[in-house]
């Protein structure tokens, strides 16, 4: 009468312990899943940032180089009484805002680990551990 009581105490605990390990398992794919997606938002949010910036950088870029374009024609002008003066403040406007924008993309450039990802993974970890410990009493 002994035996058939172990055989279902431990056909229930290997059963109970499979089942366990594979709610374990099954909550991991979740995790892993849901991760990817919020890593794959994360980078489409920074690369949409980081597009915006160089947009801004690159149209600084375009304005410098315009001033430039307009400095040239300006030295020419030098040759007659007044006009290059006007010249020359249009030139100087358009290289003073190319820097402005330039700058501006600069500093809007992230290059940084996702943060609320690498947050999320953390608690993940500390999750599965206490998941593991506890189930392992």
């Amino acid at each position: 009468m002994r035996a058939p009581v172990e055989r279902t105490v431990d056909t229930d605990g290997a059963s109970n312990a499979r089942g366990l390990v594979a709610s374990v398992i099954s909550d991991a794919q979740r995790l892993v899943t849901l991760e990817i997606a919020l890593a794959k938002q994360e980078v489409k949010e920074l690369v949409t940032a980081n597009a915006i910036a160089a947009g801004l950088a690159a149209f600084g870029v375009l304005l410098i180089l315009l001033g430039i374009l307009v400095a040239v024609p300006v030295m020419m002008v030098l040759l007659l009484p007044w006009p290059w003066e006007a010249a020359a403040v249009w030139a100087i406007a358009y290289v003073a805002i190319g820097f402005v924008l330039v700058l501006i993309g600069k500093a809007r450039f992230k290059v940084a680990l996702p943060k609320r990802t690498m947050q999320s993974l953390k608690e993940n970890k500390e999750w599965a551990l206490r998941r593991v410990r506890s189930n392992g009493k």
